[in-house]
This record gives C-alpha cells, structure tokens and sequence, in this order.
C-alpha cells in the first residue's frame, strides 16, 4: 500500500510568515524562531514561533519533541487571546497526535480547532483534518472535508493551502484507485506552488507524482519522480520512511522483492522503533508484502501482524484491514486450505468492498482459492467472479491481468479450455503492453513474474488434454519474452557513461589495493555507490520502441505450423517444468511429440554436480594436479556417469528421437547451465541451446553484416596460455585488442556491427547483480551495462574465458547476464563455458574451432569437430565439454 508524504501545516501573514518558511527554508524557519523565543515575546509570537518549531519536529521525525512544543504553542494561543491562533496551532496539533497514532486525540484537537474559526480560517482547518482522515483511512469523509477546503480557500486566493489540500486529496483519490483525478489535483497544485519558494512542498510533489505514474503503472517514471524526491529529502534532512514504503510498492511491481524488502528491512532497522508510529506501521506492512512476494511467508506473517496491531491501537480500521489480508495471505502461503482461512477470506473481502478498497479484488482471489481447494465449487465461482470484474476496470496492468487470472481459474474449475486459453491470452497481453513501457532488461526480465501463474494454468491445461503443439505454444507464450524486446540502450546518457567509467576505475584500484595488501575500504563503499547509482539509472530508462538493425524487436508472434514447417533436419527439444516435472517436447518437421522427464529440481541437482566436476577437472585437482593418471581417469568417469544421470533425467526417451540432424535444445530457465555435451546421447551431435524456439527462428533470420573481418580482444592476466596471438595470425585483417589496447571504450568501438567477435578474458559471474557481470579490461571490468549501449552486437561472438555463459534466472522464465544480453541487440550466435575453464585447454579448443570456422562450419558445428579426440586428454575433454553453442548462428 502506497501511502505517500503529507502536506505540512501552516498559516500566512506578518509574523505568521514564519511558518511558511518552515516548508521553504527549515534552516532559516529554525533560526529566526530560536530567534524570537530568545526575545521574550508576548504570547502571540511565542505561540508562532513554538508552532514553528513544532512543525520543524513533526517533518524531521521526531513527534515526541514536536507534540511537546506544539502543546506549548495552544496554551499562548490561548493566553494571547486570539480564537484564530489557537485554532491554527490545534489544528497542527491535532494532525501530528494521529502521526503519532494518538488518533481519537488528534481528531478531538481538530473537531475544537475547526469551533473556534470560520471562513478561510475554517478552510485551512479542514485541509489539516482531511489530512488526519487520510491518515486514517477514513476516505469518503477526507474528501468531503477537502473538496470543501478547496472551494473556500480559491475564493480567498489563499494558493498556499490550495495547493495542499489538492495534493492531499490526490493522495485520497490515489488510495481509492483513481489516479486520474488524483493527477489532474496534483498537476494544479503545481501551478500554485510555482509561484512560491516551498522546497519541502516541492519534493513531496515530487513524490506525489511518483505515486500517481506508480497507480498509472508507468514505473520508470515513478522510479525517477521517487529518486528525485529522495535527493531532495535528503538535502533537507527529511525522513525517508514515506519514500521507502512507496519505492517497495513500485518495486514489488516491479517484480523486485529482494530489493522491497532489503530497503524495507534497512527502514525498519534504522528506525530503531521511533519515529512516526503511523508510518512505521506501514512500513511494517510493506515490509509484510515484500517479504510475502520474496518467498518468505513466515516473515509475512510476523510483520502483518506487528503492524495490524498498531493500526487497532491507532484506530486506523482502513490500514488494520489490509494488514489482515496480507496477514490471511501469507497464512494461506505456508498452511494447507482450512474452512476457517475461507471464512475469514470471505469477511475480509466484503469488509474491504464496503471501504471501496482497491484490494477487494485480492481477498475474493484469495478466498476463491481456498473455496475451490475445499471443494466449494459454488462459494469459489461467486469469489473468482468478483475477483475477475477488475479485468475491465480502470485500475493498473498487473490489477486487470489478476482479472483474467480469476477468470481463468473459474474456467479451469468447470474445465472449459477454450475459455481458460482465451482468459490466460488476455491476460498475458496486458502484460506484453505492461513490459513495453520498461527500458530496462531488468524490469523487463523480471516483470514476467507476474504472469507466471497464467503461464502455468494454460500448460497444465494443454498437458492434460494431450495436446502436444498445444503444450509447445503456451509454452512459447511466455518463455523468453523479454529477450526478443532490446534494451533502451542509452548510448547517449552522458551521466550515465561517466558512472559506468568511474566505477571500471574505482574497482581496478580496489582490486590493486586487495593485491598490495592495502586498505580497500574506501574502494569497496565507492564501487558500491556507483553500482547502486548506475542500476537506478538504468531501471528508469524507458523503451525507445525500436528493434535493432538485425531485426529483433516486440510483436513477433509465435505460429507452431511455420515453426515446424522451418525445421527441415533440425530437431528442436524443448523441455518444460510442469508443477515441477519436466516435460520434454521432441519438434520436427513431421510434428511434435511429448515424453516424460524427471523431477526439475533433481536436474538442478545433478546439474550443480556435473559442473562441480568439471571445475575440479578443467583445473587439474583430484589427484591430477600431481600427475596421477588414476585421479584423473576417476574424474572423468565421475563425470561420464553424471551425464548419464542427466541425460535420464533431463530427456528421459526422448534422447531415442532426435534424429541424425543437428540439435536445438531449449530448457526452461533454472537449466540454462547444463553442459549439454556431457549427455551421451547429443556429445557426437551438432547441439545448440536458445531461451525459446521464438528466440532461436530469430536468430536464423538476423543478417549477417557487411563487417566480416574478425575482431580480437585479449583481456589482462590471461598469462601465456592466450590463443589471441595464434588466431590473429591467420587473419590478416583482423582488428587485435591486446594488453595496454583492449580498454573498455576500445573494445566497445571495436564490437560495434563486428562480424565475429573472440574476446579472451577473465570474467566474473554476479550471481547477486547479474548485470554486473563482467570482463576484465585493461582499463577495468566492461559489464552487461556498457554492452547494452551497443548500436548492433556481433553477429557471433566467441567468449573463451571463465564461465561467460552462466545467466541468473529471473521472473517467470527469463534469463540474465553476459551472453544473453548480446542476442537481443543483433548477436546470432553465442559460444561460452558454463564453468571456469582451463586457459591452456582453452586455447587449443579455440585454436581447433577457429579451423573449423574458416571452413564454413557454423559456430555449433565447429564446436562439435574442435571436441573430437579431446576424450583422450581428461583435462581437454573437460574444457570441451563446458562450453556451450547459443543460438543460430
């Protein structure tokens, strides 16, 4: 639940200046009143000047100190006689004790305030209490009180309090889903602050309008609203708790849990239980959510509950109802489907229908579940109807795909496929339109998470009806869909560049520093600074809506029939994980037929196994290191029998069908680092691997550039065992990268529109930031970020150090990382190592493929005759097995 910052309180003229200098200059506004205190003022002025001092409290966090001095304030205002003073310190006073969750309190302090005044006075009250009503969910009554406000203070040309009774009622329009009149309030209170100095009111339209593109679902704009908004709190010392429990609801739609819920877990840590007990107990709740869609229903559940009960002792009933759904969601995450978990689904959903909450439609998806799991079929229909209405409302993409969810579940309840497909296509449509308005290939990779489950249900379907072609095309449907779209490539972000150079800098210095033995403390926060700084960049980009020169873009839609019709001798595999089994797809040009695999998570297994031993091979341990011929016979008989177990598991027959023709295998995303050449029954075959089918016909029809000469780049520490000078020898024309040359600007000049690209480097693998995978260049190490800013990749490109072609699953079948970053900007085909290889090993395979590529071979056919008669030499063998023929090409 996006809550969103709050307008300050205040009031104009003479003396009363001090407290709008409160919102434009805290600095000054803390000065002058110390200033006046000091003085030994009448009553009047010192009530101004506490008042100010309170509303300083009460905006830097610290409501103790500020109920303190506004208590101060309301008892000179009334010495000093003036009705209108007392009310507008009252009035401060009243919105502050419900921060602080005093909310009968606070609603007392407001309901005397507003008896003492009328007219403007009145007016400005009424925008304090429909703050207060905001705060407190109270929402029909909040804009009643507004809207009222409003009306008063134009009369009165009082802009200053126009403008925030307008951005409070957009944040009341924002939680009752409408965030076109929450923007068209917001775009008005623009033009009124224009015409003033208000600093703080202006970051917290900066924030408000990050809101309102978040409800729009337009999240690289809410993302860059919020980032300026932070930089503005920051430079006025504002607390940040507001702002951290609106990015967590930007990037939980993002589909970023980890990151909610780091940023939720470092709020709540720094906090150390002070601060606004109103916002801690949404940030608790934030904190509940991000933690549910990380994976971690007991936390879920702990944090809901904490902050459930601080909304009851607030009176808060608006917040305390949501905090029971996620309370009930999470149980329902980690406890098997009870009568009891129903029946509070069912009240929560109606309670949550007659607040006008937005998330109604997630109790009755929640309680048409459990109905349906208790075998209720007419309780879940009524629920899933309901839940499905949001499908054509005016709410966000992710709601109106929940929708169709719902629908499709109450097809699937009556086994009606045809209306289950139709409701999982609408569905997963919204989201195509959802993932185009993302730059980022982050966003984008990670944002199919959200359509996972319509993913699913229509394989499960197709699965059940033995409808093999059927099976392929939904799986089609949502495998790999952010790999056909670029990214925004922001070539020309000069802020960007400048990020990207300094941190290849500041980590070559920490790498020396660790070398020498020299503190690295310094090297390590700025290379952390700068990573965080280049990712938000990044996540903010939006999608230009071009393709790349070699033809790859959004749209292109899947036919099973011109699939299979393109085959001729290939075989196409593609294996799907269904409730977790595999599901193996055997594709030719007469058909597709479907076997039977293991268990995925036995893949993974194995597959972790497999890899293991070919680390241990490839770098000469278990005995081989010392020259014992036993040790290493052993290894790779170790490894002869994982591939056994894999090819069981992961083909189960269907190793019998592939034909005599060249091989394309195609796994879902947690298998993208098989070593496919390990399994007997595709080592002596021609075997490429693509994301999807949709990804592998487009790589055969990228055209291959004008640009054919090759370009070399040999990254620093490679030692002796390089095969750049070797290769580059038998191409006269060749572009060479080599020590003190191959610096990232070089190399990236050098890529641009190449032909074929080898680049010989170390290379590092980031599992926890995939996008800060790198290689190692003379000048630092060049990441996934600065190959993103390519015009058009390679047309092939040969990685032949470390394990450049390990990827990071993400979203619902997605992939991230070095190599699968290149095909989407025009890279037909891909040759890396799943696994650290052997750099001497390496550079004869290498130096054997690129004999075979000079004859015409593709890259997967060469790689399959540079791995003849290395089964002789284990460590050879090992180094052959571990890499990988990606795409097409």
């Amino acid at each position: 639940m996006a809550g969103g910052p709050r307008p300050s309180g205040g009031s104009p003229g003479g003396i009363l200046d001090l407290l709008a200098l409160a919102s434009a200059r805290p600095g000054d506004a803390r000065a002058k009143a110390h200033a006046i205190l000091a003085a030994d003022p009448a009553p009047y002025d010192a009530s101004v000047a506490h008042q100010a001092i309170g509303i300083l409290h009460r905006e830097f966090g610290d409501l103790a100190a500020a109920t303190a001095e506004l208590t101060t304030a309301v008892r000179l205002a009334r010495a000093s006689g003036s009705p209108e003073r007392e009310s507008d310190v009252l009035a401060t006073l009243g919105v502050t004790l419900t921060y602080r969750g005093h909310s009968r309190r606070g609603l007392a302090a407001l309901g005397r305030s507003l008896s003492l005044v009328s007219g403007a006075a009145a007016a400005r009250v009424l925008v304090r209490r429909g703050v207060a009503l905001w705060v407190l969910g109270r929402h029909t009554e909040a804009l009643d009180d507004l809207g009222r406000s409003i009306r008063v203070l134009r009369e009165a040309g009082d802009g200053l309090f126009e403008a925030r009774a307008r951005t409070a009622r957009a944040l009341v329009h924002l939680a009752r889903g409408s965030a076109r009149r929450a923007e068209l309030d917001l775009t008005r209170a623009d033009h009124l602050y224009a015409s003033m100095s208000q600093t703080v009111e202006v970051a917290f339209t900066w924030h408000n309008r990050g809101i309102v593109a978040y409800r729009s679902g337009d999240l690289p704009a809410a993302l860059s609203c919020l980032d300026e908004a932070g930089q503005r709190y920051r430079q006025l010392a504002v607390p940040l708790l507001e702002l951290t429990i609106d990015r967590c609801a930007v990037l939980l739609a993002a589909g970023l849990p980890g990151d909610a819920l780091a940023e939720a877990d470092t709020a709540l840590h720094g906090d150390g239980g002070g601060g606004r007990a109103a916002r801690r107990a949404e940030l608790l709740l934030a904190g509940a959510q991000a933690a549910l869609a990380a994976g971690e229903p007991g936390l879920a559940a702990t944090r809901a509950q904490a902050a459930q009960r601080l909304f009851s002792a607030q009176g808060r009933h608006w917040w305390r109802m949501h905090a029971g759904l996620l309370l009930l969601q999470a149980r329902g995450a980690s406890r098997p489907p009870s009568a009891r978990l129903l029946r509070q689904g069912a009240e929560l959903a109606a309670e949550l229908d007659l607040l006008g909450s937005g998330e109604a439609a997630q109790a009755r998806l929640l309680a048409g579940r459990l109905a349906a799991a208790l075998g209720r079929p007419a309780e879940a229909d009524a629920h899933l109807t309901a839940a499905s209405r949001n499908r054509y409302r005016r709410v966000t993409a992710l709601a109106r795909a929940q929708g169709w969810l719902a629908e499709a579940l109450r097809a699937e309840a009556v086994g009606d496929r045809r209306r289950l497909f139709a409701a999982c296509g609408r569905g997963l449509a919204i989201l195509d339109e959802h993932q185009l308005t993302l730059g980022a290939s982050e966003l984008r990779a990670q944002a199919t998470a959200h359509g996972a489950e319509l993913a699913a249900l229509a394989q499960r379907s197709a699965l059940a009806a033995a409808r093999p072609r059927q099976l392929l095309a939904w799986s089609e449907r949502w495998r790999a869909t952010a790999y056909a779209i670029p990214a925004a490539r922001p070539a020309d972000d000069a802020e960007l560049q400048a990020d990207l150079t300094a941190l290849r800098d500041v980590t070559s210095r920490l790498d020396h520093a660790r070398a020498d033995g020299d503190p690295a403390a310094h090297f390590q926060r700025e290379q952390l600074r700068l990573e965080a700084a280049v990712r938000a960049r990044v996540l903010r980009s939006r999608h230009n809506g071009g393709g790349s020169e070699g033809g790859w873009g959004g749209g292109w839609v899947f036919s099973t029939g011109e699939f299979l019709a393109t085959l001729g001798e290939v075989t196409l595999v593609q294996i799907i994980a269904v409730d977790g089994d595999l599901n193996v797809l055997v594709c030719r040009s007469g058909g597709v037929r479907h076997m039977r695999g293991g268990r995925a998570d036995e893949a993974v297994t194995e597959v972790e196994f497999a890899r293991f031993g070919l680390r241990r091979l490839a770098h000469g341990r278990g005995g081989a290191q010392h020259g014992a011929a036993s040790g290493r016979t052993a290894a790779l008989a170790a490894l002869e029998a994982s591939g056994h177990r894999l090819e069981a598991i992961l083909l189960g027959r269907a190793g019998r069908l592939l034909g005599d023709g060249p091989v394309v295998v195609v796994p879902p995303g947690q298998l993208h680092a098989v070593p496919w050449a390990l399994l007997p029954a595709l080592r002596d075959r021609v075997v490429s691997v693509a994301p999807s089918a949709r990804a592998w016909l487009q790589a055969r029809a990228v055209p291959p550039p004008d640009r054919q000469d090759p370009v070399f780049v040999r990254g620093p520490g490679l030692g002796t065992g390089s095969e750049i000078p070797p290769l580059a020898a038998d191409y006269p024309h060749a572009t060479v990268l080599g020590p003190g040359t191959a610096t990232a600007g070089r190399v990236l000049t050098a890529l641009d529109g190449a032909g074929l690209a080898h680049i010989a480097a170390h290379g590092t693998f980031r599992a926890d930031s995939p996008l800060f995978s790198s290689l190692r260049m003379d000048d630092g190490p060049l990441t996934v970020y600065d190959l993103e800013r390519l015009r058009r990749a390679p047309y092939r490109v040969i990685f032949s150090s470390c394990d450049s072609g390990v990827l990071a699953p993400a979203g619902a079948d997605e992939l991230l990382g070095l190599a699968h970053t290149l095909a989407p900007l025009g890279t037909a085909g891909i040759v890396a190592s799943v696994v650290p290889v052997n750099d001497q090993a390496t550079a004869t395979l290498m130096v054997a493929l690129h004999r075979h590529l000079r004859g015409g071979a593709s890259l997967a056919e060469a790689l399959r005759l540079a791995r003849d008669g290395t089964e002789r030499e284990p460590v050879l063998a090992a180094t052959a097995w571990s890499f990988l023929a990606l795409g097409a090409a």
